[in-house]
Protein backbone atom coordinates (compact mmCIF):
# COMPACT_ATOMS: atom_id res chain seq x y z
CA UNK A 1 0.00 0.00 0.00
CA UNK A 2 1.38 3.42 -0.80
CA UNK A 3 2.45 5.90 1.91
CA UNK A 4 -0.66 7.89 3.25
CA UNK A 5 -3.13 4.93 2.69
CA UNK A 6 -5.82 3.60 5.41
CA UNK A 7 -7.61 0.74 4.55
CA UNK A 8 -6.88 1.33 0.71
CA UNK A 9 -8.21 4.30 0.73
CA UNK A 10 -6.13 7.98 0.26
CA UNK A 11 -6.95 10.70 2.66
CA UNK A 12 -7.24 14.15 0.07
CA UNK A 13 -6.49 17.57 2.05
CA UNK A 14 -7.92 19.24 -0.85
CA UNK A 15 -10.19 17.91 -3.89
CA UNK A 16 -9.65 20.37 -6.41
CA UNK A 17 -6.16 20.38 -6.11
CA UNK A 18 -6.46 16.43 -6.36
CA UNK A 19 -8.58 16.03 -9.43
CA UNK A 20 -7.05 19.13 -11.68
CA UNK A 21 -5.40 17.79 -14.18
CA UNK A 22 -6.10 14.66 -16.94
CA UNK A 23 -7.13 11.39 -16.46
CA UNK A 24 -7.28 7.99 -18.60
CA UNK A 25 -11.24 6.35 -17.91
CA UNK A 26 -12.23 3.17 -18.08
CA UNK A 27 -15.99 2.16 -17.01
CA UNK A 28 -18.14 -1.27 -17.27
CA UNK A 29 -21.69 -0.22 -17.37
CA UNK A 30 -23.60 -3.35 -16.16
CA UNK A 31 -27.64 -3.95 -16.15
CA UNK A 32 -28.15 -6.19 -13.53
CA UNK A 33 -31.95 -6.86 -14.52
CA UNK A 34 -31.14 -7.84 -17.90
CA UNK A 35 -27.32 -8.97 -17.91
CA UNK A 36 -26.60 -6.53 -20.90
CA UNK A 37 -22.68 -4.83 -20.38
CA UNK A 38 -21.33 -2.51 -21.86
CA UNK A 39 -17.58 -0.32 -21.81
CA UNK A 40 -16.82 3.46 -22.22
CA UNK A 41 -12.97 4.28 -22.44
CA UNK A 42 -11.47 7.69 -22.67
CA UNK A 43 -10.47 11.16 -21.34
CA UNK A 44 -11.28 13.62 -18.41
CA UNK A 45 -9.90 16.66 -18.46
CA UNK A 46 -10.35 18.66 -14.90
CA UNK A 47 -9.46 22.01 -16.19
CA UNK A 48 -9.67 25.82 -14.66
CA UNK A 49 -13.49 26.88 -13.99
CA UNK A 50 -14.13 30.66 -14.75
CA UNK A 51 -15.31 31.95 -11.16
CA UNK A 52 -13.16 29.01 -9.61
CA UNK A 53 -13.82 25.04 -9.39
CA UNK A 54 -13.15 22.52 -12.19
CA UNK A 55 -14.67 22.04 -15.37
CA UNK A 56 -15.18 18.30 -15.93
CA UNK A 57 -14.77 17.49 -19.63
CA UNK A 58 -15.64 13.58 -20.07
CA UNK A 59 -15.08 12.21 -23.57
CA UNK A 60 -14.64 9.05 -25.36
CA UNK A 61 -16.05 5.86 -26.55
CA UNK A 62 -18.98 3.98 -25.18
CA UNK A 63 -19.77 0.28 -26.31
CA UNK A 64 -23.30 -0.99 -25.75
CA UNK A 65 -24.34 -4.64 -27.32
CA UNK A 66 -21.35 -4.53 -29.68
CA UNK A 67 -22.08 -0.76 -31.00
CA UNK A 68 -19.41 1.88 -30.40
CA UNK A 69 -20.55 5.47 -29.97
CA UNK A 70 -18.75 8.65 -29.16
CA UNK A 71 -20.07 9.73 -25.81
CA UNK A 72 -18.87 12.66 -23.72
CA UNK A 73 -20.28 14.55 -20.54
CA UNK A 74 -19.56 18.06 -18.91
CA UNK A 75 -19.85 18.51 -15.23
CA UNK A 76 -18.69 21.72 -12.90
CA UNK A 77 -16.90 20.84 -9.68
CA UNK A 78 -17.19 23.77 -7.43
CA UNK A 79 -15.50 24.61 -4.08
CA UNK A 80 -17.10 23.12 -1.17
CA UNK A 81 -17.26 24.05 2.25
CA UNK A 82 -13.84 22.90 2.80
CA UNK A 83 -10.60 21.69 1.09
CA UNK A 84 -11.57 18.06 0.73
CA UNK A 85 -14.63 18.93 -0.20
CA UNK A 86 -16.21 20.23 -3.32
CA UNK A 87 -20.36 20.37 -5.41
CA UNK A 88 -20.63 19.22 -8.34
CA UNK A 89 -23.22 20.18 -10.88
CA UNK A 90 -24.50 19.75 -14.11
CA UNK A 91 -23.16 21.27 -17.12
CA UNK A 92 -26.93 23.80 -16.66
CA UNK A 93 -25.50 24.10 -12.98
CA UNK A 94 -28.47 22.05 -11.51
CA UNK A 95 -26.97 20.58 -8.65
CA UNK A 96 -25.60 17.01 -8.69
CA UNK A 97 -24.32 15.49 -5.73
CA UNK A 98 -21.54 16.64 -2.69
CA UNK A 99 -18.11 15.22 -2.53
CA UNK A 100 -16.52 14.57 0.18
CA UNK A 101 -12.82 13.26 -0.09
CA UNK A 102 -10.82 14.15 2.91
CA UNK A 103 -11.24 10.72 4.54
CA UNK A 104 -10.35 9.21 0.72
CA UNK A 105 -14.30 7.50 0.73
CA UNK A 106 -17.17 9.04 -0.04
CA UNK A 107 -20.85 8.13 -0.43
CA UNK A 108 -23.46 10.51 -1.63
CA UNK A 109 -27.33 9.93 -3.31
CA UNK A 110 -28.48 11.89 -6.61
CA UNK A 111 -32.51 11.61 -7.01
CA UNK A 112 -33.46 11.50 -10.47
CA UNK A 113 -37.44 11.76 -11.11
CA UNK A 114 -38.31 7.79 -10.20
CA UNK A 115 -34.85 6.86 -9.67
CA UNK A 116 -31.92 7.09 -7.30
CA UNK A 117 -28.59 7.24 -8.32
CA UNK A 118 -26.40 6.04 -4.78
CA UNK A 119 -22.37 6.48 -5.83
CA UNK A 120 -19.20 5.66 -3.87
CA UNK A 121 -16.01 7.30 -4.62
CA UNK A 122 -12.61 5.71 -3.44
CA UNK A 123 -9.23 7.72 -3.76
CA UNK A 124 -7.03 4.52 -4.29
CA UNK A 125 -3.53 6.85 -4.12
CA UNK A 126 -2.16 9.94 -5.36
CA UNK A 127 -2.98 8.92 -9.21
CA UNK A 128 -5.58 6.75 -9.24
CA UNK A 129 -9.36 6.55 -8.02
CA UNK A 130 -12.81 4.96 -8.35
CA UNK A 131 -16.09 5.39 -8.27
CA UNK A 132 -19.59 3.31 -8.49
CA UNK A 133 -22.80 4.07 -8.81
CA UNK A 134 -25.59 2.14 -8.54
CA UNK A 135 -28.91 3.67 -10.04
CA UNK A 136 -32.41 1.76 -9.46
CA UNK A 137 -35.58 2.61 -9.99
CA UNK A 138 -38.56 1.20 -12.16
CA UNK A 139 -36.98 0.66 -15.46
CA UNK A 140 -33.27 0.57 -14.16
CA UNK A 141 -30.94 -1.60 -12.78
CA UNK A 142 -27.46 -0.76 -13.36
CA UNK A 143 -24.10 -0.82 -11.62
CA UNK A 144 -21.51 1.91 -13.56
CA UNK A 145 -17.78 1.44 -12.19
CA UNK A 146 -15.26 3.78 -13.54
CA UNK A 147 -11.71 3.57 -12.84
CA UNK A 148 -9.45 6.82 -13.26
CA UNK A 149 -6.20 7.01 -13.39
CA UNK A 150 -4.17 10.01 -14.07
CA UNK A 151 -2.06 10.68 -17.49
CA UNK A 152 1.27 12.28 -16.82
Amino acid sequence: MAEGTKDGVWPVPDALAYLAGTWRVERTVRDLAGGSEGHFQGTTVFGPLDGGGLLHEESGTFTWQGVARPAERTLRFLPGPTPGTADVRFADGRPFHDLDLSGGRHVTDHPCAADLYRGEFTVRDADHWRTVWRVGGPAKDLLLTTDYARVV
